[in-house]
């Protein structure tokens, strides 16, 4: 938008300078912050939620299939 104040016209493109530069370093403040968590994590062994959730699911089936398995099971006759 031009106006006929040239220094309304600097001003203007000023601010949207700054705009664009603050929105770029709240962009790069997140990646460090990502970066720097996930780094905890590793570090931390941590696991993420889906290979905890996939491990919870094979457990139960591995629970079942013992419950089943007990539950075939025949006692012994002592000698």
């Amino acid at each position: 938008m031009q106006t006929q104040n040239p220094f309304l016209d600097e001003f203007s493109k000023l601010t949207n300078a700054a705009l664009g530069l603050a929105q770029a370093a709240g962009e790069e403040a997140k990646t460090a912050f990502r970066a720097q968590t996930d780094k905890l994590a590793a570090e931390l062994d941590l696991v993420r939620r889906d290979e905890f959730d996939a491990l919870k699911a094979e457990l139960q089936i591995l629970r079942e299939e013992v419950e089943s398995l007990k539950a075939k099971k025949t006692p012994r006759a002592k000698p």
